[in-house]
């Protein structure tokens, strides 16, 4: 690319040797400014600008690729109207990757020099330069002279090309149509550069359209988008929170119909088993016994449920651990006829029942006949047996008093004898 944004040369090689690199370029006059668009710029840059003695320019950070695309697209575009034919050289159209990088990179440091560039064009036909001079003075620029500066190198250090002899009205009319033609040439290539200029912000402004077009259909999609997303959320999360509320409700149906179930059945079960005490009541003339599995408050209260244990019944403790004086008197209170029992029980348990006259006796002399889940014992039995333990508990409770009158008297002659002494 020259110093006027024109398009030299887009090519690519593989495996090519620096030297032919370097013949490519200087073919095209003398290089000012290598460009790369990665930084830090690789070592085969460095060394071609050094063998060049050219200025080297890279960006700050890796150039996208998003952004490569768009410089060459806008300055392809903006080229293209600059043309008559509105077409550009197919050999100047980047064809890979590879082209349209260094195309970028090119087209990045041009854009940074530019607005410097058209102000150095527009001095040098004020002044009369020819191109030749302005590209001198953009030369000298980028390495760093001020323009004026450069102008007036350029100015000082240039000769006319021609030398006329002719009589003084001669050269008098020759510098007047001279000045004219320069004043007219001045116009026209001001005004050719702000038609250039207003080409240019022409072209830039429909490319900045077409992007504000294609970025307000992209943000109309992603609202789009957005707002799908948004309602497919929201309808997940009814979705969701109706199907918990009813597999909520459902556990709590299928719970309650297991429970209900479970109590069906053992009502069916309890139904059943006074049936059959019934009937072996009637036949054999037989008392039913109610079971109690553990001799505990809880185990108490739940055979009560069971069974609607009452005022008079014989109840059996399947076994005798766990209960004390406060668990007989729950018994007791009930109204119990007879406790019976299989293992050894509380002393104080044992206390309790024989205060309050409550037989308790053992299931093994009763005869205990087992039915399904309830026992059976003889009615004429079961009184025999509780005739004996009352028998058995008057005789030591007659003893006990006994015994303790004999101690009362023991107790008075020793005192008496204490007191004769």
């Amino acid at each position: 690319m020259d110093l006027g944004g024109k398009i030299l040369s887009v090519k690519s090689y593989k495996e090519i040797p620096r030297a032919e690199i370097i013949n490519h370029i200087i073919k095209f006059g003398k290089t000012v400014i290598i460009s790369t668009d990665v930084s830090p710029p690789p070592k085969m840059v460095k060394k071609l600008a050094a063998s060049l003695n050219a200025k080297l320019d890279y960006p700050q950070r890796d150039m996208s690729v998003g952004s490569k695309m768009g410089l060459v697209e806008t300055f392809l575009d903006e080229k293209r109207s600059e043309e008559k034919s509105k077409t550009i050289n197919p050999e100047l159209i980047p064809h890979d990757a590879h082209q349209r990088d260094a195309l970028a990179s090119s087209i990045r440091t041009y854009n940074s020099y530019r607005k410097k560039l058209e102000q150095i064009d527009t001095r040098a036909s004020e002044i009369n330069l020819n191109p030749e001079q302005a590209d001198l003075i953009k030369k000298m620029f980028i390495n760093g002279r001020a323009i004026s500066t450069a102008i007036k190198i350029v100015q000082d250090t240039g000769k006319s090309p021609y030398k006329d002899e002719a009589s003084p009205d001669v050269e008098y009319d020759k510098k007047e149509t001279k000045k004219a033609d320069i004043t007219e040439s001045k116009l026209k290539n001001r005004i050719k550069m702000q038609e250039n200029q207003i080409n240019n912000l022409k072209n830039k402004n429909k490319s900045l359209e077409k992007e504000i077009e294609n970025l307000s259909r992209e943000n109309k999609k992603l609202s789009e988008k957005i707002d799908r997303l948004h309602f497919n959320y929201s309808q997940n999360i009814l979705q969701e929170r109706e199907l918990l509320s009813k597999i909520s409700l459902i556990k709590k149906l299928q719970d309650k119909y297991n429970k209900e179930k479970k109590l069906r059945v053992e009502l069916e079960e309890n139904l059943n088993s006074l049936e059959n005490i019934q009937n072996q009541t009637l036949t054999n003339k037989s008392l039913p016994v109610k079971i109690i599995e553990n001799f505990t408050r809880e185990g108490i209260l739940k055979a009560c449920e069971y069974w609607k244990i009452k005022r008079g019944d014989v109840v059996l403790l399947s076994s005798s651990e766990g209960g004390g004086s406060q668990t007989a008197q729950q018994l007791i209170k009930m109204g119990v006829k007879a406790v019976l029992i299989r293992d050894k029980i509380s002393h104080h348990a044992q206390k309790e029942f024989e205060k309050n006259l409550v037989p308790l006796l053992h299931a093994e002399s009763m005869e205990v006949k087992m039915i399904d889940q309830f026992a059976l014992i003889n009615a004429l039995n079961l009184e025999k047996e509780i005739l004996n333990w009352k028998d058995k508990i008057e005789s030591r409770q007659i003893q006990e008093s006994n015994e303790e009158i004999l101690k009362v008297f023991e107790e008075y002659r020793a005192r008496r004898k204490r007191s004769a002494d």
